[in-house]
């Protein structure tokens, strides 16, 4: 049996007295788009650093295209691709010059190290800026040169860190769509976001946060995890809202679903919600500042899963 590309298996990680990953296990197979979802501070930068091998486990282990990366860090490092967060191109240089650079530091010469870039060059339509300097490239393009960094050696599995972090949306889609294409040629893709677009783009996505992982299946399964469409009732006084929640509950019972409440918002998720509506805008009149209707988003998912919206858990791990 071919084994996964990578395989997590209960990872933990603390610093100090802060536990920033916990009994996390996941696998990633090949030519698979696998997100790691979750607010800044959730554990992914931490998790990332430790399969990019820069940062040992606390306790947990995993493996890289079958190869237990404690036992052999050196062959595990060979077969990953990594792309961090920060950029790590030489700006004085071109693009073809740091290909080349990258290809020196895993043993790449002559002949098969030229045809290599040109393959890339081809791959990520950089033929007519290969001898550009890479200060001169715009956000999307540098992206592009760092993932073809990385993929030099042709690494099965490839790493990648806010791949999409200050990139215009145009260059996120382009971004999206070379991942999509690196997947369809068997290559591991991992990366972690705080972006729901980006996540949704993958094959599958798991959701961590404070260190924890809280689901993991693709976008869709997710989403229908919620039983329904989703309600959102905003309260007229800005502290109403769990009065109104119990309103709500009181008035329609079991037929007004899962009811939660999230600051001054009531969050009703139910089957053909938009029939409900009428009559909850009827029973309540005037007690509401706004209703809106929409299908399950991945941020409702973590709504559901941590009780607060995305933004008040970056906000909150962000906080000194």
């Amino acid at each position: 049996m071919t084994p996964p590309a990578v395989e997590a298996r209960s990872l933990s990680r603390s610093f100090g007295a802060r536990a920033a990953l916990t009994g996390v296990s996941f696998s990633v197979a090949r030519g698979e788009i696998f997100a790691l979802l979750g607010p800044n501070g959730g554990g992914k930068t931490t998790l990332f650093r430790i399969l990019a091998t820069l940062l040992p486990p606390g306790a947990g282990s995993f493996s890289i295209d079958g190869l237990d990366a404690g036992k052999e860090p050196r062959a595990v490092r060979k077969r990953l691709g990594v792309v961090f967060q920060a950029p790590s191109l030489d700006k004085k240089l071109t693009v073809t010059e740091n290909l080349a650079l990258q290809g020196a530091l895993y043993g790449l010469s002559g002949a098969p190290r030229d045809a290599r870039i040109g393959e890339l060059l081809e791959t990520f339509h950089l033929q007519d800026r290969a001898l550009d300097l890479v200060e001169t490239l715009s956000g999307g393009l540098a992206r592009r040169v760092e993932i073809a960094k990385a993929l030099l050696h042709a690494p099965p599995v490839l790493l990648l860190d806010e791949p999409s972090t200050g990139l215009d949306p145009g260059a996120r889609r382009d971004l999206v769509g070379l991942l999509g294409s690196l997947a369809l040629g068997g290559t591991a893709v991992l990366l972690t976001t705080h972006l729901f677009e980006e996540a949704e783009a993958a094959h599958r996505i798991g959701i961590l946060d404070r260190g924890r992982l809280l689901a993991l299946d693709t976008p869709a399964a997710l989403k229908a995890t919620l039983g329904g469409d989703v309600v959102a009732v905003e309260a007229k006084d800005e502290n109403g809202a769990p009065a109104l929640a119990a309103s709500i509950a009181s008035r329609f019972g079991a037929e007004a679903g899962r009811i939660t409440v999230v600051g001054p918002t009531v969050r009703v998720e139910l089957p053909a919600a938009h029939t409900f509506v009428p009559r909850l805008v009827e029973a309540f009149p005037g007690a509401f500042k706004s209703v809106t209707l929409g299908a399950p988003s991945l941020e409702d998912v973590f709504i559901a899963r941590t009780g607060r919206r995305f933004r008040e858990a970056d906000a909150a791990e962000s906080a000194p």
